[in-house]
């Protein structure tokens, strides 16, 4: 467990990070982004040049002012992995909304401390947004100054608004069979805002999220100490913690909300791809 001094220093690193990364991304936001595409099983898989530069600028500030701490990033791999400290990027989470012009892409900083994240920001540069969450507490830093996060309670998933990025694309077919319940279920869902919609359900403006296996580490921990921060909760779709591998992952403002919905993605549950 951090004590609070040492928790407020690296929250205020967290930002001093998004800044640094802000200043490589935004010029390169609906401009010349350099779109090149990684292909692989997924199809197209795009990254640009804001992708590999946030997380360069990211890493360097981070070997310069804690040497000891470990990165596991999206675009440069892993490194020192077992250190007491591990942080874990994704410069531009929703590189598809990014290249499209569409301001919902997020920069992704989460903090492992002892193998368990601890520490998290979502940021959106272009519209002026940082949500950080952590023991201490979530809060969102913007333009207009800081306020605090909290959840909203929606103890019935049949009043929830909910969230998957891309279920047509990205899920298996007993993945996909257990989000249609789920939309069935439920009064309205959303499509497509990748990691922004984890701030909304830490905001208290969405209820549930539930993303498939294929995330990695970098897109989802950062949900843990930001939800948790902000009153809810954070599970693997058969309601045990996630694990460092990435995974399926649901969260929720409402744990009744979160075990309803559990329920029903149990039936899909699957190891990580």
């Amino acid at each position: 467990m951090l004590d609070a001094r040492r928790l407020a220093d690296l929250d205020s690193f967290v930002l001093e990070l998004n800044r640094a990364s802000a200043e490589v991304i935004l010029p390169l936001f609906r401009a010349d982004h350099g779109l090149e595409d990684k292909g692989g099983a997924k199809g197209f898989d795009p990254v640009t040049a804001a992708d590999r530069g946030a997380e360069a600028a990211i890493r360097k500030l981070i070997a310069e002012r804690f040497p000891d701490h470990g990165v596991v990033g999206e675009e440069y791999g892993r490194d020192r992995e077992d250190a007491e400290f591990v942080w874990v990027l994704d410069p531009v989470d929703g590189t598809r909304a990014f290249i499209a012009g569409l301001p919902v892409w997020t920069t992704l900083i989460s903090l492992r401390h002892e193998g368990a994240p601890t520490l998290g920001s979502i940021g959106q540069p272009y519209i002026g947004e940082v949500f950080i969450g952590h023991a201490g507490g979530s809060r969102l830093v913007s333009r207009g100054g800081e306020r605090p996060l909290a959840v909203r309670a929606c103890p019935d998933l049949s009043q929830a608004i909910i969230h998957s990025t891309d279920p047509s694309s990205y899920f298996e077919p007993v993945e996909r069979d257990a989000w249609r319940e789920l939309n069935r279920r439920a009064k309205l869902s959303r499509l497509g805002c990748d990691a922004y919609a984890y701030a909304m359900v830490a905001a208290g403006t969405m209820d549930l999220v539930a993303e498939s296996r294929v995330c990695k580490a970098w897109d989802i921990e950062v949900a843990v100490p930001l939800i948790a921060g902000a009153g809810g909760v954070v599970s693997d779709w058969e309601g045990q913690p996630i694990g460092l591998g990435g995974g399926q992952i649901a969260m929720a403002g409402d744990r009744a909300c979160l075990d309803q919905a559990i329920e029903i993605l149990r039936e899909g549950a699957l190891p990580p791809g």
